[in-house]
Protein backbone atom coordinates (compact mmCIF):
# COMPACT_ATOMS: atom_id res chain seq x y z
CA UNK A 1 0.00 0.00 0.00
CA UNK A 2 1.40 3.23 -0.90
CA UNK A 3 1.35 6.23 1.62
CA UNK A 4 -0.93 9.09 0.64
CA UNK A 5 0.58 11.70 -1.04
CA UNK A 6 0.23 14.60 0.91
CA UNK A 7 -0.99 18.17 -0.69
CA UNK A 8 1.49 20.49 -0.48
CA UNK A 9 -0.45 24.30 1.02
CA UNK A 10 -0.83 26.92 -0.78
CA UNK A 11 1.46 29.87 0.47
CA UNK A 12 0.85 33.63 0.30
CA UNK A 13 2.06 36.77 1.49
CA UNK A 14 -0.48 38.94 2.95
CA UNK A 15 -0.54 42.56 2.22
CA UNK A 16 -0.99 45.12 5.06
CA UNK A 17 -4.34 46.36 4.03
CA UNK A 18 -5.82 42.96 4.64
CA UNK A 19 -4.04 42.89 7.97
CA UNK A 20 -5.73 45.92 8.86
CA UNK A 21 -8.82 45.53 7.42
CA UNK A 22 -8.53 41.87 9.31
CA UNK A 23 -7.53 43.13 12.84
CA UNK A 24 -11.12 45.00 13.65
CA UNK A 25 -12.22 40.88 13.64
CA UNK A 26 -10.58 39.95 16.18
CA UNK A 27 -11.63 42.50 18.59
CA UNK A 28 -15.52 40.10 19.43
CA UNK A 29 -17.37 37.25 18.76
CA UNK A 30 -16.89 37.91 14.47
CA UNK A 31 -17.81 35.85 11.21
CA UNK A 32 -18.71 36.28 7.78
CA UNK A 33 -18.93 40.18 7.76
CA UNK A 34 -15.28 41.22 6.63
CA UNK A 35 -13.67 38.77 4.14
CA UNK A 36 -9.87 40.59 5.42
CA UNK A 37 -11.03 39.06 8.74
CA UNK A 38 -12.38 35.75 7.27
CA UNK A 39 -9.12 35.44 5.74
CA UNK A 40 -6.86 35.92 9.04
CA UNK A 41 -9.41 33.67 11.13
CA UNK A 42 -8.68 30.98 8.25
CA UNK A 43 -5.26 31.26 9.13
CA UNK A 44 -5.31 31.31 12.64
CA UNK A 45 -7.66 28.54 13.14
CA UNK A 46 -6.83 26.21 10.79
CA UNK A 47 -3.44 27.04 9.24
CA UNK A 48 -5.43 27.28 5.91
CA UNK A 49 -2.12 28.89 4.06
CA UNK A 50 1.24 29.43 4.77
CA UNK A 51 2.16 33.04 5.35
CA UNK A 52 5.09 34.12 4.06
CA UNK A 53 7.20 37.11 5.19
CA UNK A 54 10.17 38.41 5.68
CA UNK A 55 11.75 41.35 7.94
CA UNK A 56 10.57 44.19 5.96
CA UNK A 57 7.10 43.27 5.90
CA UNK A 58 6.75 42.39 9.42
CA UNK A 59 8.24 46.27 9.87
CA UNK A 60 5.39 47.57 7.49
CA UNK A 61 2.77 46.16 9.66
CA UNK A 62 3.88 47.02 12.71
CA UNK A 63 4.44 50.73 11.69
CA UNK A 64 1.03 50.82 10.16
CA UNK A 65 -0.86 49.47 13.14
CA UNK A 66 1.33 51.87 15.24
CA UNK A 67 0.45 54.67 13.16
CA UNK A 68 -3.41 53.68 13.55
CA UNK A 69 -3.19 53.41 17.00
CA UNK A 70 -3.20 49.79 17.68
CA UNK A 71 -2.10 48.49 21.27
CA UNK A 72 1.65 47.86 21.32
CA UNK A 73 0.78 44.64 22.63
CA UNK A 74 -1.70 43.39 20.51
CA UNK A 75 0.60 44.32 17.58
CA UNK A 76 3.39 42.18 19.56
CA UNK A 77 1.13 39.52 19.88
CA UNK A 78 0.38 39.59 16.34
CA UNK A 79 3.77 40.35 14.98
CA UNK A 80 4.58 36.93 16.96
CA UNK A 81 1.89 34.72 16.12
CA UNK A 82 3.09 35.11 12.63
CA UNK A 83 7.02 34.58 13.55
CA UNK A 84 5.50 31.06 15.29
CA UNK A 85 2.71 29.55 12.30
CA UNK A 86 4.13 31.95 9.21
CA UNK A 87 7.27 31.01 6.96
CA UNK A 88 10.06 33.45 7.17
CA UNK A 89 11.73 34.22 3.35
CA UNK A 90 15.05 35.83 3.25
CA UNK A 91 15.39 38.53 0.53
CA UNK A 92 18.21 38.11 -1.83
CA UNK A 93 17.43 40.31 -4.37
CA UNK A 94 15.59 43.59 -4.89
CA UNK A 95 13.65 45.40 -7.81
CA UNK A 96 10.55 47.23 -8.84
CA UNK A 97 7.73 45.11 -9.30
CA UNK A 98 5.17 47.55 -7.80
CA UNK A 99 3.85 50.83 -8.89
CA UNK A 100 3.93 51.85 -5.37
CA UNK A 101 7.50 50.71 -4.13
CA UNK A 102 6.69 50.14 -0.84
CA UNK A 103 4.82 47.50 -1.98
CA UNK A 104 8.18 45.97 -3.75
CA UNK A 105 9.12 44.10 -0.54
CA UNK A 106 5.54 42.07 -0.92
CA UNK A 107 6.51 41.37 -4.84
CA UNK A 108 10.08 40.34 -4.30
CA UNK A 109 8.74 37.95 -1.05
CA UNK A 110 6.01 36.32 -3.23
CA UNK A 111 8.58 35.61 -6.15
CA UNK A 112 11.24 34.74 -3.75
CA UNK A 113 9.18 32.42 -1.69
CA UNK A 114 7.18 30.74 -4.31
CA UNK A 115 3.79 32.08 -3.56
CA UNK A 116 0.28 31.09 -4.52
CA UNK A 117 -1.10 33.92 -3.82
CA UNK A 118 -0.50 37.75 -3.03
CA UNK A 119 -4.38 38.87 -0.75
CA UNK A 120 -4.21 42.89 -1.04
CA UNK A 121 -7.26 45.12 -1.03
CA UNK A 122 -5.60 47.33 -3.86
CA UNK A 123 -4.54 44.51 -7.16
CA UNK A 124 -3.34 47.41 -8.89
CA UNK A 125 -0.56 47.79 -6.89
CA UNK A 126 0.63 44.24 -7.75
CA UNK A 127 0.61 44.00 -11.86
CA UNK A 128 -0.23 40.10 -12.19
CA UNK A 129 1.49 40.43 -15.55
CA UNK A 130 5.17 40.97 -13.41
CA UNK A 131 4.13 37.85 -10.67
CA UNK A 132 4.33 34.43 -10.73
CA UNK A 133 1.49 34.61 -7.23
CA UNK A 134 -1.98 35.13 -8.14
CA UNK A 135 -2.80 38.45 -6.73
CA UNK A 136 -6.56 38.00 -5.17
CA UNK A 137 -8.85 39.75 -2.69
CA UNK A 138 -10.15 38.06 -0.24
CA UNK A 139 -13.21 36.76 -1.11
CA UNK A 140 -16.81 36.59 1.25
CA UNK A 141 -18.02 33.06 0.00
CA UNK A 142 -14.91 31.65 0.88
CA UNK A 143 -14.88 33.43 4.70
CA UNK A 144 -17.75 31.73 5.71
CA UNK A 145 -16.72 28.11 7.85
CA UNK A 146 -16.79 24.93 6.03
CA UNK A 147 -15.46 25.58 3.04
Amino acid sequence: MQPKSRKRKQRAVVDTNIVVAGISGFRDQYQGRIPSADLLHRWADEEHFVWLYSEDILAEYKEVLKRLHVRSAAIGALINFIRERGESVEIRSFGEISPDPKDDAFCICAEEGRADFIFTLNPKDFPQSRLKAKVIQPDPAHGRRGR
